[in-house]
């Protein structure tokens, strides 16, 4: 019974409840909400915001923030793209390649964030301004037209996006799954997920307890770096087409994926059931809202409310003045004299 009640008060039961609710309430507006072909096809193009935010966990649980994944996505899209149609390299060498550069991106900065003690939000946002800008510098090494994006990539390639299990599920949803059960073991299974809840607990008990604080918050941005590779390439392979703007709008729908997962925005606690959970949510919504008549310019709007009201909400939760004045202790009644019996 206890068990029973732990399920139904945890925060991903809630969201759990929101993905329901808005399969009931979109599919009553609209009925090709629920057409499942119809809704993962949408879906796809939301799936990289759901892989990113599963490694961005990591680095808010540390107590940081990274509001760069979105221009390693761009920068992935282009590197592949280059490398591939100007250089002759093999498309999927050149997806290990940019592997490798989004890994080296989550390092640079993670290692500013844990070394030299800069805020995280700094490090981030001119990351996120300098991969943006080698994206531009990569396109202009290529023949293609920048604004043209570089197209015409190999079927095998193609066929990421395009090959579908049971005939309906896109492998990209399954790739998600697969990370999603992969992310959740590495935080919740293993002695290095331990040891990222630590250092977003208390980083100074952790130094001492023996943990390279600095190389756990380090490798978390690396995790983020890579996260954010893995969904440029599936979002070039879906899209067929390489540009280095990709990914520009992804920062506000990643954080408020993984805070409305139930990740602090001050560290110490989270998960990625959560998050992905949150995700897939947001996506729900956004295509619910654009099925029934919200211009694409305008979706951004209600993520914007939902984060503010979530941080708000959670905000006052954990704000002891906040609790005392709205859970004050009754007062105790006064106890009746007894008279005295003679």
């Amino acid at each position: 019974m206890n068990k029973l009640k732990k399920l139904f008060v945890r925060w991903e039961s809630f969201l759990v409840l929101i993905i329901f609710l808005e399969f009931v309430v979109f599919g009553t507006l609209n009925s090709k909400f629920l057409n499942i072909t119809r809704l993962f096809n949408s879906l796809n193009q939301f799936l990289p915001i759901c892989i990113i935010s599963l490694a961005v966990t990591f680095v808010m649980i540390t107590g940081g923030m990274d509001i760069q994944a979105g221009s390693i996505v761009g920068l992935t899209s282009i590197v592949v793209g280059v490398l591939w149609n100007d250089a002759g390299l093999n498309i999927f060498a050149a997806c290990a390649v940019a592997l490798i550069a989004g890994g080296l991106c989550g390092a640079l900065s993670g290692f500013f964030v844990a070394f030299t003690g800069v805020q995280p939000m700094v490090v981030t946002l001119g990351g996120s301004f300098l991969y943006s800008g080698l994206a531009l510098a990569v396109t202009n090494m290529s023949a293609t037209e920048a604004y043209q994006g570089i197209s015409n990539f190999p079927e095998a390639f193609r066929a990421i996006s395009k090959t579908k299990v049971f005939g309906v599920v896109p492998m990209q949803f399954v790739i998600f799954l697969v990370l999603v059960v992969i992310t959740y073991i590495l935080l919740h299974k293993t002695n290095y997920g331990r040891k990222v809840f630590l250092c977003g607990v208390n980083q100074n008990a952790a130094e001492f307890s023996g943990i390279n604080s600095r190389l756990i918050i380090m490798s978390t941005y690396v995790l983020s770096g890579v996260a954010a590779s893995i969904a440029g390439i599936l979002l070039t392979a879906y899209l067929g087409t390489a540009k280095a703007d990709l990914g520009a709008e992804y920062t506000l729908p990643i954080i408020t994926a993984v805070v409305l997962g139930g990740t602090s925005n001050s560290g110490g606690s989270g998960g990625v059931i959560g998050s992905a959970l949150a995700a897939l949510a947001i996506g729900l919504l956004r295509i619910g809202l654009n099925l029934n008549g919200l211009a694409t310019q305008y979706l951004d709007i209600p993520v914007g409310v939902l984060l503010v009201l979530v941080v708000s909400f959670r905000f006052a939760g954990t704000n002891p003045k906040l609790r005392k004045f709205f859970m004050k202790k009754k007062k105790p009644e006064t106890v009746s004299k007894v008279e005295k019996v003679d």
